[in-house]
């Protein structure tokens, strides 16, 4: 009886023990991390500090939260630290990561995009819609590949609404931007091709309008593009003319029907 008792003694310290020094080892784990996140990196600094943390792969996580939350690092290795988070904890990190799709940094809601994208975090479609209205022309656009990649048809609706938001166009350098005319940007001519690739039938009948006014020449080939996807029809080959001469039959076609 005393040798069992002494056993189950002995067993139980080993078992602290080793509890301690897990934790520890956990420890040291977080500290080096951090020490190395906290520091300008290289690309090649970058590699080798993205290879320790998938060597060290659960025990980096409460490292890698750490950077992502705290602007004291290198928003580099922020962005470095979010979608390491993303490779080592995959589909779990997700409702994690989607928290900084509001982050006031354009680069952690830039990171937070590009990991869920790899993620494919499809059930965050809408919050990558919003994202088409964010304030910074990197991140609407990040959103909008979010949506391309994904083929999420049910946010079409959102892509074509971007052709009416005025930030998705510049005044010309050195017009009064009270007077200029805007141009549009090449978010406009992405925005009217990932329509096409995601099919949206609404979308036909203003671009068969558009596709014959020269005011949206510099989108000619975007909107002939656009067209084929949603139609499924091929415009003939040659100029923009004998292509407008085609999308307007098919338009004639479409009010007769």
């Amino acid at each position: 009886m005393k040798r069992f008792l002494l056993i189950a003694l002995l067993s139980s310290s080993l078992s602290i023990h080793a509890s301690v020094d897990a934790k520890a080892t956990d420890k040291v784990i977080t500290e080096s991390l951090l020490k190395k996140f906290s520091k300008k990196s290289n690309k090649k600094d970058l590699v080798a500090l993205k290879k320790e943390v998938l060597s060290h792969s659960g025990k980096s996580v409460p490292a890698l939260i750490q950077v992502m939350k705290s602007g004291q690092y290198p928003e580099k290795n922020r962005w470095v630290a979010t979608f390491m988070l993303g490779k080592v904890m995959g589909k779990k990190s997700a409702p994690f990561i989607s928290k900084f799709l509001k982050h006031p940094s354009w680069v952690m809601r830039m990171a937070s995009l590009k990991t869920l994208l790899a993620l494919k975090g499809s059930e965050y479609k809408r919050d990558f819609s919003e994202a088409l209205k964010d304030k910074s022309f990197i991140v609407r656009s990040q959103a909008l590949d979010n949506i391309s990649k994904l083929n999420l048809t049910s946010e079409a609706p959102f892509v074509w609404q971007m052709l009416y938001d005025k930030r998705n166009y510049y005044s010309p350098k050195g017009n009064n931007k009270k007077t200029a005319n805007l141009k549009r940007t090449n978010l406009i001519k992405k925005a009217i091709l990932t329509v096409g690739e995601l099919k949206f039938q609404k979308a036909k009948a203003p671009l068969l309008s558009m596709i014959q006014k020269d005011k949206y020449k510099d989108i000619f080939n975007e909107m002939n593009t656009s067209l084929e996807k949603i139609t499924g029809k091929k415009s003939p080959k040659g100029d923009k003319q004998v292509k407008t001469i085609f999308w307007k039959k098919i338009a004639i076609a479409n009010k007769t029907i």
